[in-house]
């Protein structure tokens, strides 16, 4: 039997939580109802949707299931969120702010209001940590900014952005705070019960979830502009069936995290530092990207000098990891992230993104430590020899 790599790319994805499947598998049998059916099994389904709306509210500390409306995921969040918030202040509004170091999904729709709607765009930058100050954003500020939109943990250096800092300067003014929460959401950072933000993206396989759901959290009292509309699902914000399977594997992911049922973020991040520890001892020059203590549990960027982190992924075939984002796949570009911070474009290509997650084992720590070890100085010993 061949044996799979360790598995070292949890902000890609994560496995789905065996427990998960479980609650989800009899809404892929025998509980088929459609939730707007006035029958039964609409009932049922009906039913089930709404638990799940409410562990997720309770998992980022919204007031109101209400709050809670599901998307096909963080992507489409991102979407609503920038897109319906923006557009519900027409005609006052024509300025959004956001950061240098926001996933895709947040630039492109950004560049949608810039394209289609005449919105102007301010992207602050970070500093060397990936951080964003918050005096940089109210200096941004203008009469006719509208919203801003900051990443709450990075999907690629793992920074955790100052949220309630910005959110007090946003809200002094009248303006909207969005964030993407899709890769903290999982470790219980995002408590919204305080006030960090009006609006904030989810996806469910970033915490043990299925692939296909996520959610945006829409404090009450936000003004939103439907982007998909028809037959008034979602609180008239998100037209279509319910996905039930989906939506009720994202409700039992996110009742595993607040009941406790889960590894402990301080038992991940252990692991974490085992593993920066052995390769920064290890491997000469090797350098941690992000902020070294406000940053994801799991996250692990790590630039090796000298090598093509692309090629070297390549010659370990027993890691699953990646170079940055999942999004920048075969781009053949360096990380908009990485260059932000400073990197070069050498740097950023240099570049290994590791993280650890609730499956990875400390076994799995110390072998993945000696195969990045071992094929670094291989690639070290093979220039040398090349020069």
């Amino acid at each position: 039997m061949t044996t799979k790599p360790i598995y070292l790319d949890h902000q890609a994805t994560t496995p789905l939580d065996e427990r998960v499947l479980e609650a989800m598998l009899p809404f892929l049998t025998r509980e088929y109802g459609n939730p707007s059916s006035p029958h039964v099994y609409g009932h049922t389904a009906a039913q089930a949707i709404r638990t799940a709306r409410q562990y997720i509210a309770r998992l980022v500390g919204a007031k109101n299931e209400t709050e809670i409306v599901f998307t096909s995921g963080a992507t489409e969040a991102n979407h609503l969120a920038i897109l319906g918030a923006a557009l519900a202040t027409r005609p006052y509004g024509g300025h959004i702010i956001t950061t240098t170091v926001e996933h895709k999904a947040v630039l492109a729709a950004s560049r949608r209001l810039a394209d289609h709607h005449g919105y102007t765009i301010t992207r602050i930058g970070v500093d060397h940590c990936g951080r964003v100050h918050p005096a940089d954003i109210a200096a941004a500020l203008t009469p006719r900014t509208v919203l801003v939109s900051v990443i709450h943990a990075n999907n690629e250096i793992g920074t955790l952005q100052p949220l309630s800092a910005i959110y007090e300067i946003a809200r002094s003014r009248g303006i909207l705070l969005h964030t993407d929460a899709a890769q903290s959401a999982g470790y219980g950072l995002l408590d919204t019960s305080e006030p960090v933000t009006d609006l904030a993206s989810l996806s469910a396989h970033k915490l043990h979830g299925p692939k296909g759901i996520g959610a945006l959290y829409i404090r009450r009292g936000t003004g939103i502009t439907a982007q998909q509309t028809g037959g008034g699902q979602e609180h008239g914000l998100r037209a279509g069936t319910p996905n039930v399977p989906a939506i009720v594997g994202f409700g039992a992911a996110a009742h595993l995290i607040t009941n406790g049922a889960t590894t402990p973020a301080a038992h991940i991040r252990s692991l974490r530092d085992r593993l920066q520890d052995r390769l920064l001892t290890a491997i000469p020059g090797a350098r941690v990207n992000g902020h070294p203590h406000r940053r994801l549990p799991g996250n692990l960027s790590l630039t090796l000098p000298g090598i093509e982190a692309a090629d070297l992924l390549d010659h370990l075939p027993d890691i699953a990891a990646s170079t940055g984002s999942a999004c920048n796949t075969g781009t053949g570009e360096p990380s908009h992230v990485l260059t932000a911070i400073g990197l070069t474009r050498e740097q950023a290509r240099a570049t290994l993104r590791l993280s650890v997650g609730r499956t990875t084992t400390a076994l799995d720590i110390d072998q993945a430590a000696t195969y990045i070890t071992n094929a670094a100085r291989a690639w070290a010993n093979s220039t040398v020899n090349t020069a």
